[in-house]
């Protein structure tokens, strides 16, 4: 299933911490559409109520802590 990784499977947030993904788009500056793609990839936690995507603000914060840019990595 989309936005199903084995950490969503641990991760169970309570009902208040879950937000839209147009809140977590002005959290992080990221595209409601990225933010989705990154859900369904596995990539950001989130699951989808109806027809509407969410995630919570911790997922966010700990996608943006992580080094994000594709390709080689310059060595230090």
């Amino acid at each position: 299933m989309p936005g199903k990784n084995k950490k969503s499977l641990i991760y169970q947030p309570k009902l208040e911490e879950l937000i839209p993904l147009s809140k977590a788009a002005e959290l992080s500056g990221l595209s409601l559409g990225h933010l989705g793609l990154l859900i369904r990839q596995g990539e950001l936690w989130g699951m989808k109520i109806g027809r509407n995507w969410v995630t919570t603000e911790q997922a966010v914060r700990e996608y943006l802590a992580h080094n994000r840019r594709p390709g080689p990595k310059k060595r230090t």
